[in-house]
């Protein structure tokens, strides 16, 4: 009997083997493809993976407890700058949609003449936060330096009702509502349109830097401490229990795979190529809410694109503050006596923006009376 060729012994041995393992290979389709994989089914698993894209599934709060602390933050702020600075609280309309957004002002108590402040938007921080008690020594020492200041509470803050709550927008129309300030800071006669700039800490940096990446907007200079930066990083990092914070909204209805191009859009980091004044930009690598794998992003790409324009600076695991660790380590103040507990680094921090704002928007100038004479000669 003649042999084989190689390639039938094979077959022949193919054919051996697939006798051998019939059962399995009975689950296979006529075609060849394997039959889909059965996975079992872990019930607790599947309920803590769940991130639902209805906007009615939005995560409840407290909201009369929000309100009574809002209303605890105003009496502070109030009993706190009596004698010290001008407080009010204020309320102006988002340019977007005409919404009511509140918001504290803040000014020197001895006030210059026409055009005689700079001003700044400061914004706070959180998915659901509020300006709180805690920023008091800072705010305190930009009106001492000579600025205004305005914090808005906008759509999405806590502290006024559930309306307001809800209606967050994450990287959509709260810039507007944050920007819109401005538009309040036109109705004050002591401040100059020409000198205004903008800050903001973690979500808030957030904000200044998709304020500063818009093609046309008022601000001369602007600083992002600790900010968010990309979304569609975030996310993946943070979990289900904080994605669903997100796909929730109205405006977003799903995850960054399922809402790409909006995820993109609501990025600041891919945007940075449209900054036009400058920007200061400082991050800690122990931050444990914006995680520095995400902050470095903006670094990066700010020194690649922009480095004329940006100012930026790493801080190596600098004190702690909090839970957060680093995320806080520019805002340490004691929560009794409302002072600085000063850190080398806070330190360093605020001396690098207070330098940085006094360059771009001269606080300290009073351009309410004639500038002195040049001497040509």
């Amino acid at each position: 009997m003649p042999t084989r060729p190689a390639p039938l012994r094979r077959v022949a041995r193919a054919a051996a083997l697939a006798a051998l393992t019939a059962a399995p290979l009975a689950a296979q389709s006529e075609t060849g493809a394997p039959a889909p994989q059965v996975v079992r089914m872990d019930s607790a698993r599947i309920a803590a993976l769940y991130v639902s894209n209805r906007h009615e599934d939005h995560p409840p709060a407290d909201y009369a407890r929000q309100m009574a602390q809002k209303r605890r933050t105003d009496s502070v702020y109030a009993a706190r700058s009596a004698n010290v600075m001008e407080f009010r609280k204020i309320t102006y309309r988002s340019r977007v949609d005409g919404m009511t957004i509140p918001a504290y002002l803040f000014a020197p108590l001895q006030k210059r003449g026409a055009k005689g402040h700079a001003a700044m938007i400061w914004v706070h921080g959180g998915v659901h936060g509020d300006w709180g008690t805690s920023m008091f020594p800072f705010v305190r020492e930009a009106v001492q330096r000579g600025y205004v200041i305005i914090t808005p509470d906008y759509r999405g803050s806590t502290g006024h009702g559930e309306a307001h709550h809800k209606a967050i927008d994450y990287g959509g129309k709260e810039v507007d509502d944050v920007i819109s300030a401005v538009d309040f800071l036109k109705t004050l006669p002591y401040v100059d349109q020409d000198r205004l700039g903008m800050m903001g800490w973690s979500h808030g940096g957030f904000i200044t830097a998709h304020t500063l990446f818009r093609d046309a907007h008022e601000f001369k200079a602007g600083a992002a401490i600790v900010p968010v930066t990309n979304l569609i990083t975030r996310l993946s990092y943070r979990g289900p229990g904080y994605a669903r914070s997100f796909s929730t909204q109205k405006e977003l209805q799903g995850l960054p795979h399922e809402q790409l191009e909006e995820y993109v859009r609501r990025s600041p980091v891919y945007h940075a190529e449209k900054l036009k004044v400058p920007m200061l930009v400082h991050v800690a690598t122990n931050d444990r809410d914006v995680y520095y794998i995400e902050d470095v992003q903006m670094v990066h790409t700010l020194r690649s694109l922009k480095p004329d324009l940006a100012e930026t600076k790493i801080y190596v695991d600098p004190a702690p503050w909090g839970s957060s660790v680093g995320h806080a380590f520019s805002r340490r103040v004691d929560p009794v006596t409302l002072e600085r507990v000063d850190s080398p680094e806070q330190i360093d921090s605020w001396n690098r923006t207070w330098t940085f704002f006094d360059w771009t928007l001269r606080p300290y100038e009073d351009r309410s009376k004639p500038a002195p004479p040049v001497r040509t000669r």
